[in-house]
């Protein structure tokens, strides 16, 4: 399961893809549609989330930053 490691309160429009980007803040592109490219990142909050290793960062429903631990070696 997902453990919240920031509450920052993201407001999440439809047609936008949210994410934690290299330096630890929130931002967001907008996300392609048939015909039409996507692109333009824009920074959305300041977080400054320092990575773990072995762990998937993502944006919740709430908008807060969530961190899960990978699946490795399955079969």
């Amino acid at each position: 399961m997902a453990e919240k490691v920031k509450r920052c309160g993201v407001k999440k429009e439809s047609g936008y893809l949210y994410y934690l980007d290299k330096q630890g803040d929130v931002s967001r592109s907008k996300m392609a549609r048939a015909g039409k490219g996507g692109g333009n990142a824009q920074k959305i909050a300041n977080v400054n989330v320092k990575r773990e290793s072995g762990f998937l960062y993502f944006i919740d429903k709430d908008g807060d930053v969530a961190r899960a631990k990978m699946a490795r070696g399955r079969k």
